[in-house]
């Protein structure tokens, strides 16, 4: 691994609340200012996919990579032989967002997340020349998990340049995951999907990826169905994931997730404009599990990350801010009240 840090994932100080990524609008000053000063604890670089091409989380990761380029089609990010205007916007507006970051971090030291495109959902994602999904060639799945590897070796080593006091914590995004693992991503036709990918390929990829840093990783997936226990062996320090969606079958690979040491960063708070419970409601559910796992309320605190339930890119700005400071709120009701 290439991470300078000596501070191993187990005895990481974490902080007890942060988002997941994205944030409305395309001030990404405004967008910072409001990350760190909720989250004084644990902040995270925001993504502003409402500027357009390039700053969604595809074309973000798609400017990380390294001998790899991309440019937009009608049907979404396609491979290119050079680095063209799309690629050159979304590494662009990724400085702007750094820049910012820098900005209103002076001083801190602390738990730091950044976040990109895991190799999976990158995969089924970007279309080769012939318009299908990476994900469909073995070799190109090889060659785009390398190039994001490294990429993010240069991602992360900027990010701890610009902000020395940060531990920096690196997320996966892999919404796509699950469909990958179950053969339900669409060929390009629409009428057939790619073949099921073998676990463990998957697992060794993500892993290889996982990789790039001795410091924690994390994986998130606001879909159904998150494989904890595969993430566990790839080495995911910890998972991030729409807690609503957690169903009976899934506890006790939870269970096991925890005992293990991996931590919960529980999407409790909605990522959409609505009404907000009180903090002690949000996380409930949370104390409810715990329970019908049998762990001790002790363990909550440290094992627990409060975040929304996923990108607050589809909210207005000001339910953005209620809803990091809700988190923030509801962690304190955790920690106060574990049972």
């Amino acid at each position: 691994m290439s991470d300078s840090s000596d501070e191993t994932p187990r005895s990481f100080v974490w902080g007890s609340a942060t988002g997941v990524g994205s944030m409305p609008g395309g001030d990404a000053r405004e967008a910072a200012k409001a990350v760190t000063g909720s989250f004084e604890d644990f902040p995270y670089l925001p993504e502003l996919p409402a500027r357009g091409p390039g700053a969604d989380m595809i074309g973000r990761t798609i400017g990380l990579l390294v001998e790899m380029y991309g440019h937009v089609e009608p049907s979404g990010w396609r491979v290119s032989d050079r680095p063209g205007r799309d690629t050159r916007r979304a590494r662009s507006w990724l400085g702007e967002d750094l820049d910012a970051l820098e900005e209103f971090t002076q001083g801190y030291e602390g738990p730091l997340k950044v976040q990109a495109v895991g190799p999976w959902t990158l995969a089924a994602a970007l279309e080769l020349r012939n318009g299908e999904a990476a994900l469909g060639d073995p070799g190109a799945c090889r060659d785009l998990a390398a190039s994001l590897a490294e990429g993010l070796r240069g991602h992360l080593a900027e990010v701890r340049r610009r902000v020395p006091g940060a531990r920096v914590v690196l997320q996966l995004d892999e919404p796509s995951l699950t469909a990958v693992l179950r053969g339900q991503i669409r060929t390009a036709s629409g009428y057939r999907t790619h073949r099921a990918v073998d676990r463990q390929l998957v697992e060794s990829t993500l892993r290889e990826v996982r990789a790039v840093t001795d410091g924690p990783v994390v994986v998130h997936s606001c879909a159904p169905d998150v494989p904890f226990a595969l993430l566990g062996r790839a080495g995911a320090t910890g998972v991030s994931f729409d807690f609503s969606l957690l169903t009976e079958r899934h506890e006790e690979a939870v269970g096991e997730a925890v005992e293990g040491g991996m931590k919960l960063l529980a999407g409790v708070v909605p990522s959409t404009d609505g009404p907000l419970s009180d903090p002690g409601g949000s996380v409930m559910g949370v104390r409810t599990l715990w329970r019908r796992l049998g762990l001790s309320p002790g363990t909550l605190e440290g094992s627990v990350v409060i975040t929304p339930s996923c990108g607050l890119a589809g909210a207005s700005p000001a339910y953005a801010r209620a809803a990091l400071t809700h988190c923030v709120r509801a962690a304190r009701s955790l920690a106060d009240n574990p049972e």
